[in-house]
């Protein structure tokens, strides 16, 4: 073969690789990314900000992380949406979408109720529940999304899928953080005061739920649905707490009959940990060190928008490129690293520059290191019978760590100061990394095979 030719055959490689970001159902996965990544700060950072500001101590900021409960036992109620139809909207959408849009719509409403529980004003505990409702339609989308696109995409679609899903999440994130704190600071100046600004923010992302509804609304059912709708029907008269009961058994002693599946549920918890340690308290440490949330905004819009999208993408290529294992050990020290950037920051205190390094490094490693857990977890869904119920097991267990064991940060925080603060939260990486280790010698990896998800009707 010619140089000429494999010139001509590298472009064609590269037309085809990017060809498929571009095919309907990555696009409708990318929307619902999108859709995905929106709310979680809403009830986490971003509420720590509206908190932070008018006084609530770094203690009870930290514990509000566990309003974030529901993404931790969503699996317990994934059974219900695999084994029973939405009344009049599965009808007339389709299974998977029925469920979505109603998610979706119960997500804009919940929303709207914290845009009205000023934390200034209105009792912590009133603050606590709004946020809980958040969380719930927010984890029970999640849910519906990851079913309806480990069902969509073909084995082809799946790589483009995930980067595109992971990067539009960031995006969703960033919106919600950077784009929240923009949208209040822009009323601010329109003359409405701080509380009131605070809410309208909220309102309108609210009203970014719109994208995901009209997203879902363009989106076809997947084909795999209709399998699923013939065997609805063949049990129409069985007694739904049975049908879902069944449903949940056989999701769960599935999984559960593997070889080192305890060590592997433990490995889920911890291999986030680390990262989600950090970032609960990342926001309330930078409005400390002295910058406004305008720069906050700023840096994270400009800079971490854009580290979000090359990490994202640099993760799918990571992913195809290298062992299974291989990415998770990359992964896994990416996150360490990223934690001892913000001890550096800590020292370095108010400096624009060192901030936009941080945010790079933040935004980037976790863009990275989000794709290649979710390769993983995906790889484990071994079984298509019951994809969505144990997917929806696993990200539940992924965010223990977020919820639970990072509820105390506020307070290590305020006994350690923020430079040993980020040093113990890096440290924390290394439990996960020996369990990795032990993970590897023992053959888990290789059992697992390919990192892809494997699609399958319920």
């Amino acid at each position: 073969m010619t140089a000429t030719s494999d010139t001509q055959a590298a472009r064609t490689n590269w037309r085809d690789a990017f060809a498929v970001y571009l095919q309907p159902r990555v696009l409708i996965v990318l929307f619902l990314g999108f859709s995905a990544g929106l709310p979680l700060a809403l009830s986490s950072s971003t509420l720590s900000v509206w908190m932070r500001e008018v006084g609530v101590d770094l203690g009870t900021i930290g514990l509000f992380t566990l309003v974030g409960t529901p993404y931790t036992i969503k699996f317990l109620w994934a059974p219900v949406v695999d084994a029973l139809d939405v009344p009049v909207l599965s009808r007339l959408l389709g299974r998977r979408r029925g469920w979505l849009v109603l998610s979706q719509l119960m997500l804009m409403a919940a929303i709207l109720v914290l845009a009205l529980s000023n934390p200034k004003y209105s009792p912590l505990f009133v603050v606590a529940g709004a946020a809980l409702l958040v969380a719930t339609a927010s984890a029970t989308q999640d849910i519906l999304i990851d079913a309806f696109r480990v069902e969509s995409l073909d084995e082809r679609e799946q790589a483009a899928g995930m980067a595109s899903y992971v990067a539009a999440y960031r995006i969703g994130m960033l919106i919600s953080t950077a784009g929240a704190l923009y949208v209040v600071s822009a009323f601010e100046l329109l003359g409405t005061g701080k509380d009131a600004a605070w809410s309208l923010g909220y309102v309108v992302m609210a009203g970014m739920v719109l994208i995901g509804i009209v997203t879902t609304l363009l989106a076809t059912e997947p084909a795999r649905s209709a399998q699923a709708a013939a065997e609805h029907a063949a049990h129409t008269g069985e007694n739904p707490l049975k049908r879902v009961a069944r449903t949940a058994y056989s999701a769960f002693s599935e999984f559960l009959t593997r070889e080192l599946a305890v060590a592997v549920l433990i490995f889920v918890i911890l291999y986030k940990f680390c990262d989600a340690f950090a970032g609960a308290m990342t926001t309330p440490f930078v409005i400390d060190l002295g910058f406004s949330r305008t720069d906050y905004a700023n840096i994270v819009k400009g800079v971490g928008l854009a580290a979000t999208l090359i990490g994202g993408f640099a993760g799918g290529f990571v992913a195809r490129a290298y062992p299974l294992v291989t990415c998770l050990w990359i992964g896994a020290f990416l996150q360490m690293a990223s934690n001892l950037v913000f001890t550096w920051q800590a020292y370095v205190g108010m400096d624009h520059w060192a901030l936009i390094a941080s945010i790079i490094a933040e935004n980037f490693t976790g863009a990275i290191g989000t794709v290649i857990f979710v390769a993983y977890l995906s790889a484990l869904c071994q079984s298509p019978l019951h994809t969505a119920t144990q997917f929806a097991l696993l990200t539940a267990l992924a965010a223990v760590g977020r919820t639970y064991l990072s509820s105390g940060s506020g307070f290590l925080a305020k006994e350690t100061g923020w430079a040993l603060f980020f040093l113990i939260s890096a440290a924390t990486a290394i439990p996960s990394m020996l369990l990795l280790w032990w993970l590897q010698v023992r053959g888990h990896f290789q059992r697992l095979g390919p990192a892809k998800v494997v699609a399958g009707s319920d």
